[in-house]
């Protein structure tokens, strides 16, 4: 194996992202788990030789601007040709499934995972990457539209940037980039974004993310037009309810599920299992009806970190204990299938 110092830099570099990886992937406090990605991105700016010169001089690899006591001990041990003790328990912990399912293993792909280009906490990149190192044949970036102002939604003129950027990161990866968007359901209805752009992704996920405790008349009303619209292709996080997590429990929203499943079969849109813990949506009782329905679902990630890209084990669990059938997974279908359900 080479040792060269432009292979035990490009090793540190590795050992950093994955430990922030598997700290996300256990819900780690961000905090903590950002120190070690701008620790990757300060040694992936240096010159090899120069990092090695650091590590084998008194001062060690901590004389880097953005490299702590935690972040130096992982750079040291790859530096050295090992693997930090911190890794190496991260690693024997990530052994172990976060859910086991038969349908995770059919599962090919992801359609909502969020980037530095709204709220998500990572680059586009390395979402990629990480997908594409998870076996993923698809992964959707589905960032917000533009009324989510505190998650930085992309007005149209990002929205066509991040479409370069995808452009660009998709020449150099085998898994296929889907061009998406998390798009408001604006009170009336409506879509947070214009029918030309709209027209022009792969994968559009419509979610309500405002006035979560309308009337329930006036909520089934706005869903089921947004579900109406031919450009939405999945009904994102259906109750918009917090279960768990750092930012507290919210109930969910009063709608007529009946009626809105029923618009999710007529118009072809699939019901999105949420997999995130904090959110479990829909909960057992609206997915046992949806099912009962025959609606399409999408079982999805909802990812704002490379780790969470994991977390489509815990929807798959919860899918197949609904006994809902594989082939009513969108996410099951190769990729060819799935754009001519979106596109249709």
């Amino acid at each position: 194996m080479s040792t060269t110092p432009a292979t035990l830099a490009a090793t540190a570099v590795d050992h950093l992202r994955e430990t922030a990886f598997w700290m996300e992937r256990s819900r780690q406090e961000t905090r903590r788990v950002e120190a070690y990605r701008k620790a990757a991105d300060a040694i992936a700016g240096l010159d090899p030789e120069d990092l090695v010169l650091l590590h084998e001089s008194p001062g060690g690899v901590q004389q880097v601007a953005g490299v702590g006591k935690s972040t130096g001990a992982v750079i040291t041990a790859a530096l050295d040709g090992g693997v930090a003790d911190t890794l190496t328990a991260l690693r024997s912990a990530g052994a172990i499934p976060l859910a086991t399912s038969d349908l995770f293993g059919l599962l090919r792909g992801d359609l909502h995972s969020h980037t530095l280009w709204s709220d998500g906490g990572s680059p586009l990149a390395e979402m990629v990457a990480v997908a594409e190192r998870l076996g993923r044949e698809y992964q959707a970036i589905t960032d917000h539209s533009p009324r989510l102002r505190v998650a930085n939604g992309l007005s149209p003129e990002r929205l066509q940037q991040q479409w370069a950027e995808i452009e660009q990161v998709q020449a150099t990866r085998q898994v296929r980039i889907l061009r998406g968007i998390e798009v408001d359901i604006l009170d009336d209805g409506s879509l947070d974004q214009g029918d030309e752009l709209l027209g022009g992704l792969d994968v559009v996920v419509a979610s309500v993310h405002s006035k979560l405790k309308m009337d329930p008349e006036s909520m089934t009303r706005r869903m089921v037009t947004a579900i109406a619209n031919p450009h939405t292709d999945v009904l994102g996080h259906c109750t918009g309810r917090l279960v768990e997590g750092a930012r507290g429990v919210r109930p969910q929203s009063a709608f007529d599920a009946e009626v809105v499943f029923q618009a999710c079969v007529q118009f072809d849109v699939a019901v999105e299992i949420n997999s995130r813990p904090e959110r479990c949506d829909p909960p057992d009782d609206l997915l046992a009806l949806a099912h009962d329905m025959g609606c399409l679902f999408s079982i999805d990630t909802d990812a704002h970190a490379p780790g969470q890209l994991d977390f489509l084990a815990y929807g798959a669990a919860r899918a197949e204990a609904a006994g809902i059938p594989d082939d009513r997974i969108i996410t099951t279908w190769p990729v060819d299938r799935l754009l001519e359900f979106t596109r249709g």
